[in-house]
């Protein structure tokens, strides 16, 4: 099994937006750099727009989580949920940092329904995540994850790339579990004196 990449520190998110060259596919054959290189292209400044997106969201409620954990009421269901908010953000983001450093991998066409794959199902759980929370983010997530799927098609379409949806299915379940811990445990450091886990599970 493809094995996640390694969890970043969430501190570094800011500079998530690490380059993503597609040179290798421009290179590789002209009539593939005409439909996959501009759609790449796009993928990831969508992916960018997010996540800037997101990334103001989280500053905002950082700072009004401060505020509150001076006077936090548990039995107030508000306090609670902003910092549940801001959990459900970190997260987000983290997945999209994730999803940023995959597609820097791609090296020709016969990588992309390889890496792409399995970001799919990740950017959709986002997307269900913020439906809610951010409607505009949500829109464009879902849009992009569509997006991705076009271009996994028609990569695999041109290499005659067979999908195994059980092994990605299992890379992306194992991914999002590894960061929800991650941020969990980021989110009991930044909040020692809150019992917020064991408030959310009562």
């Amino acid at each position: 099994m493809l094995q996640g990449p390694q969890i970043q520190n969430l501190d570094q998110q800011d500079g998530m937006l690490v380059k993503c060259s597609v040179n290798t596919l421009e290179n590789e054959n002209s009539s593939y750099s005409v439909t996959l290189v501009p759609r790449l292209e796009y993928a990831l400044n969508l992916l960018d727009e997010i996540a800037e997106i997101l990334k103001k969201k989280r500053d905002g409620l950082k700072k009004s989580n401060k505020e509150i954990v001076v006077d936090f009421d548990e039995t107030d269901k508000t306090h609670l949920k902003t910092i549940e908010l801001e959990r459900i953000v970190v997260f987000s983001l983290e997945i999209l940092f994730q999803t940023k450093k995959r597609m820097a991998r791609i090296s020709g066409v016969n990588s992309i329904p390889k890496i792409l794959l399995s970001s799919i199902p990740m950017i959709r759980t986002v997307s269900a995540q913020l439906f809610d929370i951010a409607p505009n983010c949500s829109k464009k997530l879902s849009e992009l994850s569509v997006h991705l799927g076009s271009i996994v098609l028609d990569s695999a379409a041109l290499t005659k790339a067979r999908f195994d949806f059980s092994q990605s299915n299992e890379e992306s379940s194992t991914l999002l579990d590894e960061v929800k811990l991650m941020v969990d445990s980021k989110i009991r450091k930044q909040y020692p004196n809150l019992d917020f886990f064991k408030l959310c599970n009562a």
